[in-house]
């Protein structure tokens, strides 16, 4: 199985509820998508470190070296909406301008305490927001950069095998097999 194939099925499993998997499983040919989009290596700097305060290196990689940042940028750019990159794209600004006001320091300046503080009142506002928003409102920047958080992680090899346990040809199907606590859940 390929990666493309096993982000295919990690979306499908997940019901389809991420952002642009629809447009990822329709092969990412959005015809209102910015072709001109970029992101500078700045940019997949500030985006590994968001990522890595929602994961971070525990007894696991974290998603740094799994280079979510990288991941987020080509999903944005190659799967969202013209619309949703804008989102997207504002809310790494929006982000910067909250840091700034909470600590009065850039995120990339920021402790990993004042980040992590930063990123759970975010966390929590989008919650609040998706609750409350309308079907046509946008999506919430921070929910997006959550859930491309979790899906790169989780599809990355870093995260199948170091943070899931991982079988590379599964065998038989075994629908009831003990689960003793602290194991890992399954990547296959």
């Amino acid at each position: 199985m390929n990666r493309r194939e096993a982000i295919s099925s990690v979306t499908l499993l997940l019901g389809g509820t991420l952002l642009g998997a629809e447009a990822f499983l329709a092969g990412c040919k959005s015809p209102a998508a910015d072709l001109s989009l970029s992101f500078s290596a700045d940019d997949i700097s500030f985006l590994n470190e968001v990522a890595e305060t929602i994961l971070p290196a525990t007894s696991s990689p974290g998603a740094k070296e799994a280079k979510v940042g990288d991941f987020m940028t080509v999903i944005v750019k190659d799967c969202y909406e013209g619309k949703d990159q804008t989102i997207f794209k504002e809310g790494m600004k929006k982000l910067q301008e909250a840091c700034r006001k909470s600590c009065g320091k850039t995120f990339m300046e920021a402790t990993p305490e004042q980040r992590h503080d930063l990123l759970v009142a975010l966390d929590k506002e989008q919650k609040e927001y998706q609750d409350k928003k309308k079907p046509e409102d946008p999506t919430h920047y921070f929910r997006m950069m959550k859930e491309l958080t979790l899906w790169g992680y989780f599809t990355s090899e870093i995260g199948a095998t170091k943070a899931l346990r991982y079988v590379a040809v599964p065998g038989k199907y075994e629908g009831c097999i003990p689960y003793k606590k602290g194991d890992k859940a399954w990547a296959t």
